[in-house]
């Protein structure tokens, strides 16, 4: 089985899933809005204080990827603005059925993963390569997407914390710390009301930004690995931007321009 290797950065964007909720919750009588509120209520007292919605009440609304492959880097979000989840869910694990793919996620394992599991289920989804243990491909015994300590999947921010909950840290801050732009734009505690206000483009470009950060921690990771020396690493940061300066996207200029003033101080 000969696969074109590819690394492909990913990270999700999601809304509370208000209809589904409000099934399981027997909220039917309330509106959206009404549900919302006391989803959230319920949420805290199970919790004792959070009210992060549960992993498959995460609807996805965007995934954002960077691609590696052949000689070249992009940055893009799946499907048009328009896609349904479904369709978005789709396109993410058919890159994995027609590449040999590394994955590389912040926070992936905890969070983007499951989720897309859970929704991928939900929309019966079939995606054998993702979950291929080597039943079919004896490579996959010893290194699949699925194992916690496998390199098919990095974690960055578990691998990194040496998969310590108590010395994770949150990619903005991570960013920040390496020199790269962080957030830009808005944060994930926007992306709802963004959502009701119909502005999908601002989450994808949101979104974006968060996995060329990523892409960068993950250079600076094979640095350190000794996977990629000094030279490769300059020639993947030359060839990203070079990338996102021909982009002609005002968000992908706006990262650069913001990572070349950082680097300047």
């Amino acid at each position: 089985m000969y696969k074109e290797k590819a690394t492909l950065v990913f990270d999700i964007e999601t809304v509370p899933d208000i209809a589904k909720a409000k099934q399981i919750y027997q909220l039917q009588n309330l509106n959206d809005e009404e549900a919302f509120e006391a989803l959230k209520n319920i949420r805290r007292q199970e919790t004792g204080g959070s009210d992060f919605f549960r992993h498959h009440l995460h609807k996805i609304v965007c995934i954002s990827v960077v691609l590696r492959l052949g000689d070249s880097v992009r940055v893009w979000s799946l499907g048009e603005e328009d896609a349904s989840e479904a369709e978005i869910i789709k396109r993410f694990f058919s890159a994995i059925d027609k590449y040999d793919v590394t994955l590389v996620s912040w926070n992936g394992a905890g969070f983007d993963l499951p989720v897309l599991h859970y929704r991928a289920m939900l929309h019966q989804i079939v995606a054998p390569m993702y979950w291929e243990l080597g039943d079919h491909y004896k490579e996959f015994r010893y290194n699949n997407y699925i194992n916690r300590f496998h390199m098919r999947h990095i974690d960055l921010m578990d691998i990194l914390s040496l998969y310590q909950t108590r010395a994770t840290q949150p990619l903005d801050q991570i960013a920040t710390f390496l020199g790269f732009p962080s957030k830009m734009g808005m944060d994930g505690s926007q992306v709802y009301d963004t959502y009701l206000q119909g502005n999908i483009a601002d989450i994808r470009h949101y979104c974006e930004t968060d996995v060329l950060n990523t892409w960068l921690i993950y250079l600076r990771f094979q640095l350190m690995r000794g996977e990629i020396m000094k030279p490769e690493h300059q020639h993947e940061i030359a060839l990203l931007k070079n990338q996102l300066a021909s982009s002609n996207k005002p968000h992908l200029e706006q990262f650069l321009q913001k990572w070349q003033q950082t680097e300047a101080q």
